[in-house]
Order: C-alpha cells, then structure tokens, then sequence
C-alpha cells in the first residue's frame, strides 16, 4: 500500500504546534460537519455491499449528468464520491472512524468519476441478486475454504462480455441454488485479490473446492454447459437400489443415524429425473442419502413395500418400511429439488441442547459450537445450519444448543446477552470465542475451523490480563465495526504463529464499556499489547503478515528510539562508515501515524546496511527546533562521512510506502559491485577463477533505475562468494548481444568450474536480492559437490 504526501503535510510554523495540536484532538474527537456515513445515509455497521447500494442509488440521484443546471452538482457529488472511496477500503474506513479526515491526509485522492451510465448499468452488477454472493478479499479464503463447492465469476465493471454473462449468471445461480455456491469477484474493487489469483482476463469462471485446485472453466458460456461443467463436481452419488443391495444398504445407514430419500419409478405417476436426485444428493450430502427404485424390474419389493405408483419419500433412520403409517415416513409430493430439499430438512433433528449442569462436562474435554438462544430461535435459516455436524466433522466439532432464559447464570458468566454463537475449544468454559461475523453457513464454517485450531480467547472482566509475566495482544473492537469483523480473522491466523509467546484476546466494548473507558478506547479497532507496565498500540494494516511483524519488532526493535543525548551520540558522531535514517516525527500528526509501520518495515528491510532511528519531537521540541525540522513527518538520511559530503539528505519522494523510502535510501550507499568494460568483461569474468554476477542494464530504463539499488543489496550480500559487475548495454551493445541480452535489466550468473566460462551464462529470472542470493548459494553447493565428486573419482583413477 502506498501513502502519498499531502500538500499540506502536517504543519510549517513550529511556532503554532500547541495550537494545532490541541484542534487535531479536537477533530479526532467530533464529528466532522460531513460526515461520510449520513452523506451516503448509511449506519456505521454497513457492510461493503450496502456501501455500494447506497452509493449507487445517490449517484443516480445527484450525478452532473442529470443536474446540469445546478452550479454545485459536481462539488456535491465529489463528497459522496469521496465518502465512497474511504468506506469501502478498510483501511481508509478504520483511519477515518479513528481521526476523521485528519486521518486521510496521505490519501487525497479523488476528483474523477464515471459518467452516470457507468453507475446505472455497470456498477455493482450482482448486488441486488440474493442468489450470487459478491465477494471481497475479507472474505474470500474463508468462503472458498468453508468445505462447500464454489463456482465464482471474477469480472470487471467495463468489461462487455461480462455484461453480456450477467443475464445467464444469474438464471445458472437460480438452478443451482441450494447446491453450489455460486460467487461474484468484483475486479475493479478487489485489484489485489484478483491479482493474487491470477486473474489476467474477464470474465474468468473457477471452481473453488477444499482440498483441491481451483479449476478455470473455458467452455461456452451457456446455462446448460455452465451446470454440466459444474456438476462434475458435484461428488455425491445416487445409489440404484434392488433387491440385493436394498436391506443391507438401508440397515448401514440406519445405524449411523442417517435416512434415505428415495424415488420409486412405476408405470402411473412421475418419479424424479436423474438430474433433480443428482442435485438432491449434492444438496443433502452427509445428511442423507439418495437413491431410486425402478418398479418395473423390482415389482416384488415395491409390493412388499405398497408402492403401486410413482412417489418420493423420506425414510429417517428407524423408520419401519413395511409400515408406512406407523414409521414415521414423509412422503413428498413435489418434482421440485429446491422444494423437496426444504421439506427435509425441516424434519431433521435438531442440535442437542446443553443444559447449565451439563455445559462444564461437555466442553472441557471436546470442541463444541453452541448456539446461544433466548427461548424459541429464529427458524428461517437454521435448517441450513443442521450440515454444520457434517461440515465441521473433520475438525472433529460437535454442535449444540444453549437456552439463556434456562440456564441465565452460565450465559452471564460467558458475556452472552444476546442471540449468538461460540466455539468452545475443549479446555473448558474460559477457552471460547464468540462468533462476530455473518449469519451464513460458510462464515460460520470458516469462523469454527479457524477458531478451534487458533489462540484467540473472548475477554471480560474476570479474565482481562492484569499484571502478568506474559505479555497480551487485546483488540478492542465493537461487533457493528466492519473493520473490526475483517481484524478477527487476521488475528487467529497471528496467534497461530506465537504460541507460548503472546497470548491473544478480544473484548467487546459495547459490553465492557467501563473496561475500554478505563484504556481510554476512542475508535474501533483498537489493538494493544500489554507486555506488564508496557503498553503499545499497533497502528499498521489489517492483516495477519503485518501484526506478526509489528510482534516481532517489539521482541527484536528494528528502529532505534532516539533522545537528543543518542541523536548527537549516535548520528551526529556516528562512526565514518556508519549511514543513519531518521524519522522527525510527532505522536498526534495524522501522516506520521500513517507512516510508523511502513518506517519500521523499511528499517528491516535495511537491517545490515543502514541504521533507522525516529525522533519524538512532540517530546523533544529543542532539538528538533534546533535541527530546523520544519514539518511532519521529516525524514533525513545521514551519509558516510566524507570531507565532500552533506550534512543529510531530506526525502521528498512522492510515495512513503517501505519500498520507496528502501530503495531512495539505497542509493545513497557507496557502491560494491563492479562498472565492468567489454575487456574487463572478456578478462576478469569470462577468463578469470571467480564467480560472477552481472547486471546488464541501460541507463535509460526505468525498472533498470529501480533494480540497481536491489542489485547492491545482493553484492553486499555475497560478497566474499560471488563478484557483482555490471554492463551498461547502451555504452557496450555488442557485449550485451554476445551475451544474448534481449532484454534490460538481465541478470546472469557466471560460474566458475575450472574452464573458460560460456559467454552466454545461467539466466536468472528475479529481481528480489534475497531471492538472487538465495539462488547463487544453492548453484554454488552443487558445484561444490560436483568439485568434490571429480576429485574423489581422480583419486580412485590413481589408485
């Protein structure tokens, strides 16, 4: 993610700190007067898909196309426009609910828009369409990895075959409804995702199952040939049923407390198509099993069983078959799956049901998700919810029941005020998270799986960490907080990877509100790490790769907090060969928040070459007084020193993303590698002992200009192993040709094995200095080896 500078970054009169800083408290803490949630009339728990139906619907409404004679249309529509882009970008939306627009400082992007057809027919194709679930990045590997089939339609909004798809989409999810999950990616929102997956082209179909790769689809795009290609993967099965397999089939199943469907297919009547019983054992898998009977060949079991003409029933398990009215069988009179498939599951049993004296028991020892209710619960969607058992199977879940109105005290104890549902994780009552996410089965899916197998516990009072030897990351958050919802899941997946080293813990304030008072808790999410009397607030990114870096930078701090007795210490008498980055920055201004986690992620990036401090100046006003800093965040690298050199640089690049502020201050490190001619090429790397890296480049190619510092990187970091030269191929063109050059920058490797090496050399297809170095130190062990190989059989020749 890049941060841009704004114009007017932070503040230029040092005189009037005290007073800007007291209005930048201020406007954290009010409203501003537009607000982004009333202009697009939406509450602060919207979710991205009502963002876009709100936006959507105002864009018709206000756009300059349709309100030329207003003077103020497009300033008006640029604010709901801008409300647009912060709120659907949870990142820009957990900044904005936290500073307000002081936060965005570093994001004034804005004054384009589409034309008002592009709202009317290509923005948000799928939301209205309940069948197609619109996915965004969130949510997407949890959806995809939930156990059930996906087929998903990654598209772009000015794409015409998409459009021209969207008609047949829908009417395919119609059909599939029940049976497959049928998605939607939007690609102008979700570049990241969809570049993630490899999507180069749109519309692109894939097929997402757990456990196996995702499949493209490439055939036409027809209703028909879309459900053909789709139920491949479909893996139930529809048994033929007869008189040899017929007792021993429904007695196995039986027993393991699982019923049967089945068609009977006589002469009157209709009986179901092998495309609806196909459909059906998809849409019951593990719940029940599907077959047919053809009376036509089996007439004695058909009379044996009364069946004289063409009928479905559900058989449950103890269900007598020579007894239809007295075994509790159902028998269906719709042709419908969909229908069919409803009237099922409405009679399945439904989960256990825990009682006060019985929860302890159940809990300390297995994995349950229970569903907490008060009295009777809202049945509307809860049949979905009985393939949870099936689901959940392999992580070996049970599902049950909790009635707060029976059992008060345990739901109190537990934090449980209202209709919910939690994972215990087989340690008992204080080993539990409740579930902050969608009501859908693939969320609640993903939510057990990740939980069961993740550190994350729910906090209250009785368990807040006080005083203890062992540190604690605690989020504050409140359940309506989109941002807060998409935090959750990046920090299970955190906690796997510190186990034993960092406990982690949610607490909701809107139930413990006197808990997040007593921390001062202004905006949701808050995350915090307690590590005894040290508290530090994680600013960065909501995901799991960057709180576990930010953990990692506590344990092991990559940039040095300076005071003005180590800043003249340090840097101002570090060593001849010492470089220094420093950040001037003050705890209150909006840019230099934004800036800390990507400054800490430069400095180890850097780690070895260049030393990165950071400078209070709220704190140490003198001295940065004194160092005329000027503005906020202020960054200075301190070269080696020289008799020529400056006294620092100030950086005053465009972006101030970890990358940028890298590479900027790479190049002002002396160089390691070597400018090579075509005869110190032909002598010191064709002819010479040593092993080479080269970089071809030409001095007016851009990704030439970005690799070169990348490239220093890698010299110093096999230096003693393998030279680094470089040729410039504009100066030297034959040399780059001989080479086979075809293309800038090209890095080859030049070996040496006891000959003369080949002109040519060993392509190396990256531009990552780790990944180069990691490359050279394999291909020199196996040259090792190969050395060791050729002396060892010299010496049995001798013998």
């Amino acid at each position: 993610m890049e941060f841009l500078l704004s114009k007017g970054d932070c503040i230029r009169d040092l005189k009037r700190t005290l007073l800007f800083l007291v209005l930048t408290c201020l406007v954290a803490l009010v409203c501003t007067d537009q607000d982004y949630y009333s202009l697009l009339g939406i509450s602060k728990e919207a979710s991205n898909r009502e963002i876009r139906q709100a936006f959507k619907k105002l864009a018709l409404k206000l756009h300059p196309d349709k309100n030329q004679n207003d003077p103020d249309a497009h300033e008006n529509f640029l604010k709901i426009n801008r409300a647009y882009e912060v709120l659907k970008d949870d990142e820009l939306r957990k900044k904005y609910d936290k500073y307000g627009e002081k936060g965005l400082e570093d994001h004034q992007q804005g004054g384009r828009y589409e034309s008002w057809n592009f709202y009317r027919y290509d923005f948000g194709i799928y939301d209205d369409d309940p069948e197609i679930i619109t996915l965004d990045r969130g949510e997407f590997d949890a959806a995809v990895n939930s156990g059930e089939l996906w087929f998903i339609n990654f598209y772009s909004p000015r794409c015409s075959h998409c459009h021209d798809l969207a008609p047949t989409w829908r009417e395919f999810a119609k059909e599939m409804d029940g049976l497959i999950r049928i998605g939607a990616v939007n690609c102008g929102d979700n570049r990241m995702l969809c570049r993630i997956k490899g999507i180069n082209s749109y519309p692109s179909l894939y097929v997402f199952k757990t456990g196996m790769n995702p499949v493209k689809y490439y055939g036409d795009r027809s209703k028909e040939s879309l459900m053909h290609f789709a139920m491949q993967y479909v893996t139930s099965t529809v048994t033929e049923l007869w008189a040899g397999n017929f007792v021993n089939a429904i007695q196995t199943s039986f027993a393991s407390g699982v019923g049967w469907l089945i068609t009977f297919c006589a002469e009157g009547g209709d009986c179901l198509t092998s495309q609806t019983r196909l459909k059906l054992a998809g849409m019951l898998e593990g719940l029940v099993n599907v077959g047919w009977m053809d009376c036509a060949t089996q007439g004695e079991l058909c009379d044996n069983l009364d069946i004289s003409s063409s009928t479905t029933a559900y058989f449950p398990p103890g269900a007598t078959l020579t007894n239809k009215e007295k075994g509790g069988v159902l028998f269906l009179n719709s042709l419908d799956a969909k229908e069919i498939y409803l009237e099922i599951m409405q009679h399945l049993p439904d989960f256990e049901m825990l009682s006060a004296a019985s929860l302890e028991d159940h809990v300390a020892h297995h994995r349950w998700l229970l569903f907490f209710q008060f009295g009777e619960s809202d049945k509307s969607n809860m049949h979905e919810f009985k393939k949870l058992n099936f689901l959940l199977k392999d992580e070996h879940i049970q599902v049950g029941k909790v009635d707060c109105l029976s059992a008060p005290s345990v739901c109190s104890n537990l934090y449980v005020y209202q209709p919910c549902l939690a994972v215990f994780k087989g340690k008992g009552t204080e080993d539990y998270e409740i579930h902050h996410g969608k009501m859908i089965l693939y969320d609640i899916v993903a939510f057990a799986k990740e939980s069961v197998n993740s550190h994350v516990i729910t906090l209250g009072p009785q368990n807040f960490p006080g005083k203890e030897k062992e540190p604690w990351l605690v989020d504050f958050f409140a359940p309506w907080c989109p941002p807060c919802r998409a935090l959750l899941p990046e920090l299970r997946k955190a906690s796997k990877h510190l186990i034993g080293q960092l406990k982690f813990g949610t607490l909701d304030c809107t139930i413990h509100e006197g808990l997040c008072n007593m921390h001062n808790i202004r905006a949701y999410p808050t995350t915090v790490v307690f590590n005894q009397s040290t508290i530090h607030e994680y600013e960065g990114h909501h995901s799991a790769e960057q709180i576990l870096e930010f953990i990692q930078d506590l344990m092991n701090p990559s940039v040095v907090s300076l005071t003005p007795d180590t800043f003249v210490a340090l840097v101002k008498q570090r060593k001849r060969d010492e470089v220094w980055m420093v950040d001037f920055y003050a705890p209150w201004c909006g840019p230099c928040q934004a800036l800390m986690p990507e400054w800490k992620r430069m400095a180890r990036l850097l780690n070895g070459l260049i030393t990165v401090g950071s400078m209070d100046c709220q704190k140490y006003f003198s001295l940065c007084h004194q160092e005329n800093v000027q503005g906020y965040p202020e960054i200075r690298l301190f070269p080696q020193k020289s008799n020529a050199d400056h006294h620092y640089y100030s950086y005053n690049g465009w972006h101030r993303d970890s990358y940028s502020l890298r590479s900027w201050a790479l190049g002002y490190l002396p160089q390691v590698s070597v400018d090579l001619t075509p005869q110190s090429f032909t002598e010191k790397v064709l002819h010479g002992k040593d092993h080479w890296v080269i970089d071809f480049y030409a001095p007016w190619c851009g990704p030439c200009q970005n690799f070169a510092p990348e490239f220093e990187v890698l010299a110093r970091t096999v230096k003693g192993k393998v030279k680094a030269g470089k040729v410039d191929c504009q100066a030297y063109a034959h040399t780059c040709q001989t080479a086979g050059v075809r293309a800038y920058p090209t890095v080859k490797f030049y070996p040496y094995q006891g000959a003369k090496k080949n002109v040519l050399g060993e392509h190396i297809d990256s531009r990552d200095a780790k990944g180069i170095a990691d490359l050279l130190t394999e291909r020199l062990a196996v040259i090792k080896n190969k050395g060791k190989r050729k002396k060892s059989s010299r010496n049995k020749d001798e013998l």
